[in-house]
């Protein structure tokens, strides 16, 4: 015997109503089963997809503020939004994220296109402290266009302390980075690889830190931190030219040189 067509439609219509209400049933038992941290995380991860920058950018902080790997991970997919002030944000929320995972979400950003994304990734990558990200930010020190850039990832080497970046390092001090230097080349940046090198604390670093403290033409601020990273990396051959440097008559430079000079001692 054949049913009407309208009661056909009517089982058929209450056999998808009861798929629903299992589904539905079953994904509150998945809900009920999250830990409070799990449940936080999910539903901040479900407003990565909202069309508000902002709600995103809110999603991404509280997800960093966490400090739970498994948020961190929920971040990552935020490294490709469209919106750079959105990837920014997720750069910082991944600080919960073993340093080689940390590492690798990170490096393709030392590419982006917005020089504040590639010096916000540069920062993030030197917390890492991972030797993953060493080659790529001294690709990043001595390619780029942005002294800002490469004065972050001559900072993130420091941290870093991987003695691969004594030499490229050294080149920013020398002027042998971009084959020639500019008025300061910038100081900032200079300062930054003085600071990096007595991070280090690599020997090879002391030569090129000897002759920007003995050149007086070079900015006394990047003089000092040049003092500075000698005193750090603790060298007897740097005792004589801190001595003349102690003798500076600007009160800073001497002041640096002389605790240099006892901490040498």
């Amino acid at each position: 015997m054949k049913l009407p067509v309208h009661t056909i439609a009517r089982v058929v219509i209450a056999g998808l109503g009861l798929v629903l209400i299992c589904a539905a049933a079953a994904s509150a038992q998945v809900s009920d089963r999250l830990t409070p941290i799990q449940h936080r995380i999910q539903v901040e991860q479900g407003r990565l997809t909202s069309a508000s920058v902002e709600e995103r950018r809110d999603a991404l902080m509280k997800l960093g503020a966490m400090k739970h790997p498994a948020a961190s991970r929920a971040a990552v997919s935020a490294l490709n939004d469209s919106e750079p002030v959105v990837r920014v944000t997720a750069v910082h929320a991944l600080t919960a994220l073993p340093a080689a995972d940390a590492a690798a979400a990170l490096n393709p950003l030392l590419a982006d296109k917005l020089e504040f994304v590639r010096r916000e990734a540069a920062n993030a990558l030197g917390s890492t402290r991972s030797r993953a990200a060493v080659q790529p930010l001294i690709q990043l020190l001595t390619t780029d266009k942005e002294p800002s850039v490469r004065a972050a990832a001559a900072l993130a080497l420091g941290r870093i302390q991987d003695e691969a970046a004594v030499v490229p390092l050294s080149n920013i001090l020398s002027g042998n980075a971009s084959g020639k230097k500019s008025k300061r080349e910038d100081e900032f940046l200079m300062r930054s690889a003085a600071r990096a090198l007595g991070e280090i604390h690599s020997r090879a670093g002391v030569a090129a830190l000897v002759a920007t403290l003995s050149d007086e033409k070079n900015e006394i601020e990047v003089r000092r931190s040049a003092a500075e990273a000698l005193g750090q990396i603790g060298d007897p051959s740097a005792v004589p030219a801190l001595k003349s440097a102690a003798d500076s008559t600007d009160p800073y430079l001497s002041q640096a040189a002389r605790a240099a000079l006892r901490h040498l001692r």
